[in-house]
């Protein structure tokens, strides 16, 4: 509780406006001795999606190859410390509340959002460990996000790009999207995921024609195919390898592990062995997360309980052909903020669901309501149903046999879900 009250307290200290110059990013940086030029071996993870999942991806396969990891991630799920990653671990509660508080005195009476305070506290506190691999998820567009404040790095990885936080950019296209993630990325090694379609990998191509990095596309310099007796094969340039099935959800984390892949394999000498044993010590808080055991489990019965944060439309395409495998009937619950996507979003489980319960996101003054959400769903086949909370919903649910209960819509409802059980 103390560590919220801290966090409510530097929100309403500070202003919620983004600083598109990163004037003030770089002004509190260097009054904290510029901490981000003192780390050696930096990662930087952009993209609209599965940013988180490259990044744990890769946190999997270095720690097994014998490198410890720093990671920078956004947004958490259930608190603030899942964000700061040190060593491998997690900060603990105390840390990050003296942490902060040591920032906010070394910023005074000038304002930062509590991003970029956030974000410079990691970076200070990341030169404790500055030898090891530094990975950072981009938060919003990356050219004015307050983790692009280095001068060189390792590499960059690009995650699917799509149409997701417009409201932060003038040029709302794709093509802007595009140039708004790869503008500003260093001369180093880049690393381009598979994208929704060929269109997007080439303007991506295009967009990075002028930057002198060494690029590396999926299915043109790396790529994973499923192989048989349930293994998988990975291949690039050097060699290819046979894998065993990750410990994740889902064709589109193939995809994410098989760019982290070649980015270990090219930025470090990682044995064949660590890359087989790290996959399957990946782990994804709140994407396609099958809940075992808890409360909520227990409400569900044997059906099984799964929730995933996505939340727009690139994440309902990749959950939807994941559903489509799946040999039991699909009961969606969906809760949304205001400014995503909702017709699009739901439009991708047409014709793949028994049925979809609406619900508000608890704790959420920017979420859609069930009944504005209900509006936007009109034409929509499938049984649509109203429910006041989260346990109401899954209770609903468990009358039906042999059923997978699913949990999607945002990164919220995903954390509301993980507390709840």
């Amino acid at each position: 509780m103390k560590l919220q009250k801290l966090i409510s307290k530097l929100q309403q200290k500070h202003p919620k406006k983004i600083d598109l110059t990163l004037n003030r990013t770089f002004d509190l940086l260097k009054k904290l001795g510029n901490p981000q030029d003192k780390l050696k071996n930096v990662i930087s993870v952009v993209g609209t999606n599965s940013k988180y999942s490259i990044c744990q991806s890769l946190k999997a396969i270095f720690n097994q190859s014998g490198y410890k990891c720093n990671l920078y991630l956004s947004p958490h799920l259930q608190s603030y410390t899942e964000r700061f990653i040190y060593n491998d671990n997690e900060i603990s509660e105390e840390e990050l509340i003296n942490l902060l508080e040591d920032i906010e005195k070394v910023l005074g009476e000038n304002q930062a959002t509590l991003f970029e305070l956030l974000t410079c506290a990691y970076l200070k506190y990341c030169e404790q460990f500055k030898q090891n691999i530094s990975i950072l998820e981009s938060g919003l567009m990356h050219h004015y996000d307050s983790t692009n404040v280095f001068n060189k790095n390792l590499a960059s990885i690009i995650g699917p790009i799509g149409l997701d936080h417009l409201q932060w950019i003038k040029n709302k296209t794709i093509d802007g999207v595009i140039y708004e993630k790869t503008a500003k990325l260093l001369n180093s090694n880049i690393f381009v995921n598979k994208q929704e379609n060929k269109e997007i990998t080439s303007k991506i191509e295009k967009a990075l024609k002028n930057n002198q990095s060494n690029k590396y596309f999926f299915g043109k310099d790396f790529n994973i195919l499923r192989a048989e007796n349930g293994f998988i094969q990975y291949e690039d340039h050097k060699s290819s390898i046979i894998l065993p099935e990750p410990n994740v959800l889902g064709d589109h984390q193939l995809e994410n592990i098989s760019t982290s892949i070649a980015a270990a394999r090219e930025l470090f000498n990682i044995k064949d062995q660590d890359i087989k044993t790290g996959i399957t010590k990946i782990e994804l808080k709140g994407r396609l997360q099958e809940i075992k055991s808890g409360k909520l489990k227990d409400l569900v019965g044997p059906n099984r309980l799964i929730c995933d944060g996505g939340h727009n439309i690139n994440a309902a395409k990749a959950i939807a052909n994941w559903i489509k495998q799946q040999n039991q009937d699909v009961h969606l619950i969906i809760g949304m903020m205001k400014d995503k996507d909702h017709q699009g979003f739901i439009k991708c489980f047409e014709n793949i669901v028994k049925s979809i319960t609406l619900i508000d996101i608890p704790n959420q003054k920017g979420s859609i309501t069930k009944e504005e959400l209900k509006k936007k769903f009109n034409g929509i086949k499938e049984k649509i149903y109203l429910s006041n909370s989260i346990k109401e919903s899954i209770k609903l649910i468990s009358k039906y046999e042999d059923s997978l209960c699913l949990v999607v819509g945002s990164l919220y409802l995903a954390g509301e879900v993980l507390n709840l059980n």
